[in-house]
Formats: C-alpha cells, sequence, structure tokens
C-alpha cells in the first residue's frame, strides 16, 4: 500500500517506480513555451494560504493528538491479535484489514470533515483498486473503505514507520525495493502471483508519490503490469477536497468538505502488454474527467502520459 498514515507521525509517502529530428524538437518547444505563457496569464486555483487563527490551528494539533492516541490503541490491540495469527497469513491480512476499517474510520470522525461517498455499490469487488495521492486523510479514506481482503504494495522501508509499518508488516502486506529494479520487477511479479493465488485485492497508488498541490500526476506503470498478471478489474478511487483539508507538512487540519467517488470497475480480461500507453492514457483521463479544475493535471504534466 503504495500505498499507504500522516505526515506528521507517519510520513506517508506511498510508492514511487518508473522524438524527434531537431526540426521537430523547435517546433516542441515553441509548444512548450506557448502553454507555459498561457499557464502563467491563468490565475492559479491550485494555491492557498494559512490564513487561519492560533485557536483553529490549536484545535488541529488536539485532533491530531487525540488521532495519534487511538491509533497507538488500535495498533496494540491489533497487533496482539496478528501475533496470535502469526501461522495463518491470510487471517493476518484480513485482520490488518479490519483494523483499517475500525482505524480509518475513526480518524476521519475524530477530524470532522464532513465526508460525502459516492459509487459505493463498487467498493466490494475483488480488484486492483487505485487512488489519487495528494494528502495523509488519503491513507486513513482508503484504509476505511477498501474491503476486506486487500492488500497494499509499499516500498520496503514502511516497516520504519512508527506503528503503521509494523502492523502493515504483520498484517502480511506486500513490500518492495525501489532501489533495486530488478528485485522491484521480481517482488511485483511475486505479489500478483499471491494475488491470484490468495484471491486478494490491490490497493495502490498510480501516481508513485504524492501530488503537492493537489494536481493528478502522471501515472507509473506498475498497476498496469499488475493488472496484466493478475486479470482483476481497476476500479479507480477519486479523492478530491483532502489536499485542502491536510497539507503536506502541515499539522492544521481545516474542515473541508471530502468526496470519495468509486468509478465503474474497468475491465482488464482483453488488456495487452503492447497497448500498456493507451490504457494509461485512458484511465487517467477518466481520472481528469472526475476531478474538479484544480485537481485536474496541468497540459505539461498531462502531456507526460501521452
Amino acid at each position: 500500500m503504495e500505498n499507504g498514515g500522516t505526515s506528521s507521525f507517519m510520513r506517508t509517502r506511498r510508492l514511487e517506480s518508473y522524438f524527434n529530428a531537431s526540426s521537430g524538437l523547435s517546433v516542441k518547444e515553441t509548444v512548450k513555451s506557448s502553454v507555459k505563457e498561457e499557464l502563467e496569464l491563468k490565475p492559479r486555483t491550485d494555491l492557498y494560504a494559512d490564513n487561519d487563527g492560533w485557536v483553529s490551528v490549536l484545535i488541529s494539533w488536539i485532533k491530531i493528538f487525540i488521532c495519534f492516541v487511538t491509533m497507538m490503541f488500535t495498533t496494540f490491540v491489533w497487533a496482539l491479535i496478528m501475533l496470535v495469527l502469526l501461522p495463518w497469513p491470510y487471517e493476518r491480512i484480513r485482520q490488518g484489514n479490519i483494523w483499517g476499517h475500525v482505524t480509518g474510520r475513526l480518524m476521519i470522525w475524530i477530524l470532522g470533515n464532513p465526508i460525502k461517498i459516492e459509487g459505493a455499490e463498487f467498493s466490494n469487488k475483488r480488484a486492483i483498486y487505485i487512488s489519487n495521492h495528494a494528502s495523509p486523510l488519503d491513507v486513513f479514506l482508503i484504509m476505511w473503505l477498501t474491503p476486506t481482503g486487500t492488500v497494499g504494495i509499499a516500498k520496503k522501508e514502511i516497516i520504519w514507520y512508527p506503528l503503521f509499518g509494523q502492523l502493515y508488516v504483520l498484517a502480511n502486506h506486500l513490500r518492495i525495493d525501489r532501489s533495486n529494479p530488478t528485485a522491484a520487477i521480481q517482488s511485483m511479479k511475486e505479489a500478483a502471483r499471491a494475488v491470484v493465488k490468495n484471491n486478494l485485492s490491490l490497493i495502490i497508488f498510480p501516481e508513485g508519490t504524492r501530488s503537492k498541490n493537489g494536481r493528478l500526476l502522471p501515472f507509473k506503470k506498475g498497476f498496469f503490469h499488475l493488472a496484466l498478471q493478475t486479470g482483476l478489474p481497476i476500479v479507480p478511487m477519486v479523492l478530491t477536497g483532502t489536499h485542502l483539508a491536510w497539507r503536506k507538512g502541515s499539522l492544521h487540519i481545516r474542515p473541508e468538505p471530502l468526496n470519495v467517488k468509486f468509478l465503474p470497475p474497468i475491465s482488464t480480461k482483453d488488456w495487452t502488454a503492447d497497448k500498456i500507453d493507451g490504457y494509461i492514457r485512458m484511465v487517467h483521463d477518466l481520472y481528469a474527467k472526475h476531478l474538479p479544475e484544480s485537481q485536474r493535471p496541468l497540459p505539461l504534466e498531462s502531456s507526460r502520459n501521452s
């Protein structure tokens, strides 16, 4: 689970992985220049400032402290359960999901942001769930809303994240070594085999990192390869508002409304490896269509998936 805690005490950062002659180059540079000039003239809707008073900030700190204590308690309880279940890895995955449902829901309740969930009928399918990632709140939401029997894929260093990392490993979720591309590819293949063998679902952040301003980033190819190897459908989870409610590097939670929208499953049964770039564009464009203007990718970012 690139996966995927809060930036304050979990430092969540989920999984990160992976034209012509001189005449064509000058044309490309001209296009990029004109796009840049156009962007500079347009008002930036993805910028925001901290104008809230100290009372609001203090309340945020108190909420985060309560979240941390709550997570300590639930993690301790479920760690004991998983230690008893060490001989049964699938049961540990299931208990890890139950811990996520309880803890994620509690975190959102404590923070108090109004939330709207759409397309919940698509949230209980066996599938590869993908989510855009722009805030620590995203992790709480996917912990809460992904179905039992779902595993995440995260970098191997997640074990060092306080509370979350240790339970992640105990819950038998999957880790990859991103510093070694050969080992990472092998880990992904093993992950696909484990998912098929145990009838599991997956949750992954396709951007490979967290967006700093909430705008959708280009997608990595890792989860498309997983879709090819497992044959599972892809269920996009479109998260909006989280980047405004809790920003990276901040301890200030704002009462912004959150929206989670499950899109209908995308079948991958007929997908072939030679068309992977087209599938990436298709899913990325689908995401952009369901995001508000302030979270859609900028033209220069969007072109990287073309």
